[in-house]
């Protein structure tokens, strides 16, 4: 950080928001896809990041500074150049999302896009067989992009000495009191957790009779009442 640098706010509230949600809801959503228990669980954390990246796309054209597409989406010669500064031990510094940040978020974007539409296609049985396969590709390499996000979020965070996930956090990076966002949008913010939660709160109250949505001990949860095993089974 030179002299003319300071902490600022550079990500406001609703992209901190989508950010840990989608993380919440992918890990959700991938550590119950074989499991026919957590089935309601799977298909609601799907549909919640379908909402969430609608919102994403919608603020990535209106929203503040440094969270719009065109202010961090570049071409392939930025990607390069940003490459070439990390092999250098010399890292640009960008204030926003760094190039390499900017390619994980779009191929984070259209993999969640594919993976919501073809569990809609497959939940509600629109569509070929064939959708399944994308289906369990798409969230594979979702995974495999997250990793390597990871990974490039820790090495940048050290060649950069800047904690990368704090910031995600707390909206605040090193820049210029120029390059500040003004608002936080936390009122956003907060419609954006309570429209979350209150959908989580209508799929599970309003779940159709005869699905299954969890067990408890020697009763099958099937919609919103509880029926002996025995009984499911035999039935």
């Amino acid at each position: 950080m030179n002299s003319a640098e300071q902490k600022i706010l550079v990500w406001d509230a609703p992209v901190r928001v989508f950010h840990w949600l989608m993380v919440l809801s992918f890990a959700g959503a991938y550590l119950t896809a074989d499991s026919e228990r957590w089935r309601l669980v799977h298909v609601s954390l799907g549909y919640t990041m379908g909402g969430l990246v609608a919102f994403r796309l919608v603020w990535g054209l209106v929203g503040s500074r440094h969270a719009r597409f065109r202010s961090f989406v570049t071409g392939p010669a930025a990607l390069l150049r940003y490459g070439r500064s990390l092999l250098g031990r010399q890292p640009e510094h960008f204030v926003g999302h760094n190039p390499a940040g900017a390619v994980a978020i779009v191929l984070l974007l259209l993999s969640s896009m594919v993976i919501v539409g073809s569990g809609w296609a497959i939940y509600n049985d629109a569509g070929p067989a064939w959708l399944a396969r994308l289906h369990e590709a798409a969230s594979t390499f979702m995974l495999v992009v997250v990793l390597i996000h990871i990974t490039g979020v820790v090495v940048a965070s050290l060649l950069h000495h800047e904690n990368l996930v704090r910031a995600m956090v707390d909206g605040q990076k090193s820049g210029t009191a120029q390059q500040a966002i003004r608002w936080r949008w936390r009122p956003l913010a907060a419609l954006m957790v309570a429209a979350v939660l209150g959908f989580w709160w209508y799929t599970w109250q309003g779940a159709p009779a005869g699905l299954v949505v969890g067990f408890t001990g020697s009763h099958v949860i099937v919609g919103a009442g509880r029926v002996p095993l025995d009984e499911n089974v035999a039935g």
